[in-house]
């Protein structure tokens, strides 16, 4: 399963579509939050199931803050990154991902793309999309018979 992972779109959705084709061909998309009706508005163009949590700035959303997802075999916790303070650390957020046991901990936020292991848990960051950036990226996430990796690409 081929997955795009974006966050923090904010409205951008000239970039998202970009990034989307870029992408290639993927099976899901899932938005860590911050531009929720992006999101929705290229699941519906391009007919692909979507995945999303809340972030800080989709005021009056219905989506979940946090999600526990399972794809081939793997444990997914996705979340905007926000309520576990990752702008100061990200401590909290492994803690609450290991005690769920996630193989994977998606989140956004921060703005800053990381995609690596920590102690057998990825922690996956796709960046941004946001027009008042100077680097856009997104990510994608393979998973193969419970087998993880990501990829962090950039848009210029």
């Amino acid at each position: 399963m081929r997955i795009m992972v974006v966050s923090d779109t904010h409205n951008n959705q000239a970039a998202l579509f970009n990034a989307y084709q870029v992408a290639g061909t993927v099976d899901a998309i899932i938005h860590l939050g911050d531009g929720e009706t992006d999101a929705q508005i290229l699941a519906l163009a391009e007919e692909i199931p979507l995945f999303q949590v809340a972030g800080n700035c989709d005021i009056g959303s219905t989506a979940p803050r946090e999600l526990f997802l399972e794809l081939e075999g793997s444990h997914l916790m996705l979340c905007h990154g926000d309520i576990y303070g990752v702008k100061k650390g990200l401590s909290r957020l492994i803690k609450r991902a290991t005690e769920s046991g996630a193989d994977a901990v998606l989140y956004g936020h921060t703005h800053l793309a990381q995609a690596e292991r920590h102690e057998g848990l990825w922690l996956i960051n796709p960046g941004t999309l946001t027009a008042q950036s100077e680097l856009y990226s997104y990510a994608i996430l393979e998973i193969n018979s419970g087998c993880l990796n990501a990829t962090i690409y950039q848009l210029f």
